[in-house]
Order: C-alpha cells, then structure tokens, then sequence
C-alpha cells in the first residue's frame, strides 16, 4: 500500500522518488495542476484528473494540513488575479525534469495587467511555513498597483530554485520582482531579476525592496536569508540598484547574502551600489558572506549597516576585477 494519497504511493518509507527536490512525502492531499488540458471539475489527485488552475487547487487546500500542489511543467499557469497563500504548511512545486534550475523553469506561474488594485504581485505568501520550489513566477502587470511578482510577508517561508521575474514597470521607484517583509524567510538558489530588461530612468527600481509594510501594516524583513542566488539587471542609470529598503528599520535583526552574486549586465550602465537604504539601519545587520558584484563601483555606503567578509563591504570589496 502506498504512503501517500497517490496510486501506488510516491515514496518509499518516506524518501520521495519523483527525483532530488521533487514531490515530498505527505500525510495531506497532492493535487495536480495542468492549465493547458487540466479542468476545475477534476479530482485532481493525478495528472491524468489535474486541475487546470492554480487559483482553484489552493481552494481545496486545508490549512496546516501539508497538503501540495504540482504544477505540470509544460504549461504557462495563468493567473486573472493575485493569489493569496494564507494558510500554513503549504508546499507548492513545480514538476520539472531537472530541479535544481535557478532560471527556465519549465512551471511557470503568471500574471497579466489586471483591474483590481489589490493586486499588487503574482503571489503573496501570508502563511507560515509554506514551500514554494522549482517554479518561475513573472509578471507583466502594467496597472499603478501592480509593483510587483512575488510579495513574502509570512513566517518561515522557503522558496528553493524559483525565478522572479517583473517585465513591466521598468521606471517607476519602488517596484521589485521582489517585495520581502517575511520573517525568517529563506531564499535558495534563485534568479531574482533580469539582464534584458533596461532601467531606463534614475529610479530606484530594485531586485528586492525590502521597505517596510509593502506585504501589509507590520510586515516587516526579519532574519531573512538569501543563499546562492543570482540578483539580475541591465541599469540604464548610476541610481539603480539591487536592494532597497526606503526606512532605518527596513531589516530588522539579520538579512544574511551567502554565496551570492549581483550581476550587472555589462552593457547597462555602472551602478554606484548594489545595496542602498534610505538611511542607515537601525534594528538589523545585512552581511555578505562569499558574494560578488559586478559592474557596480561599490557594496553600499559606510555607514548604513552593510557588512562583508574578506574584504570587507565598502566601495572596493566584494567587487568583481578584471583578471591578468
């Protein structure tokens, strides 16, 4: 008898077997989700009975349940409005031939311009613990309020191998591919952001903006971490830049960089710093461990609370150089 809810079981005494990352071993319900041949009126409990929409399988969802969603990857899964992950313990995958992708996912999750101006990204996380893994989320939302892809305003999150993506507002300050208040959320192995698309205008558009309450009144980045991810760009401008957070109290205890890079593409224009805060942190630390940045003259500025390891965060470490 299988452990799982699925025919047959997909796991053996606990250790998934729909490859490394792949689907968990659960005591809750797995549904599949296929928007290209998937229908709402389906069971979902197979690819062959799949869902077509995300919207719809996050309504059979129960709360702290460890239920999970896989998203078949051969299908764009559109949304018409933002989905709101308020319930806890929630995995959401996307099924993809090689997991550990940190760009080209091949389950991607999107959303166009819509009407509502409470749709302010693709995805936002309210919940606790909630896993969201090998997915690309992207957003070409053109209404004022649409800011961003993905909003992090939860406890404990986890987001393994996604991509973020923001096509539209390329000249407004303040949007991001990600707007991050979770608390002790984790970010591994990820591409945030994009070499394509060219900031055309001296705003400060970042990968992240960390700037307090854009996930809701008293969310707030607390003891975040990024590890081996890559934050992208394309500056059309000196002011651009990777993270922001408008206020003192953007971070609040730790925001770890580990093993990161920040990657300026090379025919944008040279960024005066990766890392910018509208003044100097008060209540958080951010520490780059092993990280680089290139096409960029510094870090961030002395003084703000930015530190590095060997060398130090300032406007000569941690910077790429031409090799001889």
């Amino acid at each position: 008898m299988g452990l799982t809810n699925f025919p047959n079981g997909v796991s053996s005494f606990g250790i998934p077997v729909i490859g490394s990352g792949g689907v968990p071993a659960t005591k809750g319900n797995v549904f599949f989700v296929d928007y290209g041949s998937g229908n709402d009126n389906n069971k979902g409990k197979s690819p062959a009975r799949a869902f077509k929409t995300l919207a719809y399988a996050y309504t059979q969802c129960v709360t702290n349940n460890f239920d999970v969603i896989c998203l078949i990857g051969s299908t764009t899964h559109t949304l018409t409005s933002m989905l709101t992950v308020a319930i806890n313990r929630l995995t959401i995958i996307g099924l993809d031939g090689s997991p550990g992708r940190r760009y080209g996912q091949a389950a991607k999750v999107t959303i166009g311009t819509t009407t509502d101006a409470l749709d302010i990204g693709a995805i936002k996380n309210t919940g606790v613990r909630n896993v969201f893994q090998n997915i690309k989320f992207s957003s070409s939302n053109a209404k004022t309020e649409g800011l961003y892809t993905v909003v992090e305003a939860g406890e404990y999150a986890q987001y393994n191998n996604c991509e973020m993506y923001l096509s539209s507002q390329l000249t407004v300050t303040g949007a991001a591919e990600l707007a991050c208040n979770g608390d002790s959320a984790e970010f591994n192995n990820c591409f945030i952001g994009s070499t394509i698309a060219l900031l055309s205008t001296a705003v400060i558009r970042a990968c992240v903006n960390l700037s307090q309450e854009l996930g809701g009144t008293g969310k707030n980045a607390v003891d975040v971490s990024f590890r081996n991810c890559i934050f992208a760009r394309k500056a059309g401008h000196v002011n651009n830049n990777f993270v922001y957070g408008a206020e003192a109290k953007s971070v609040k205890r730790m925001l770890l960089f580990e093993d990161c890079t920040f990657w300026n593409n090379i025919l944008g224009s040279t960024m005066a710093e990766a890392i910018e805060f509208g003044a100097d942190l008060t209540d958080g630390s951010v520490l780059l461990k092993n990280c680089v940045a290139l096409n960029v003259t510094g870090i961030a500025s002395t003084g703000q609370g930015v530190y590095g390891t060997a060398p130090a965060a300032s406007a000569t470490g941690n910077l790429a150089v031409a090799q001889t």
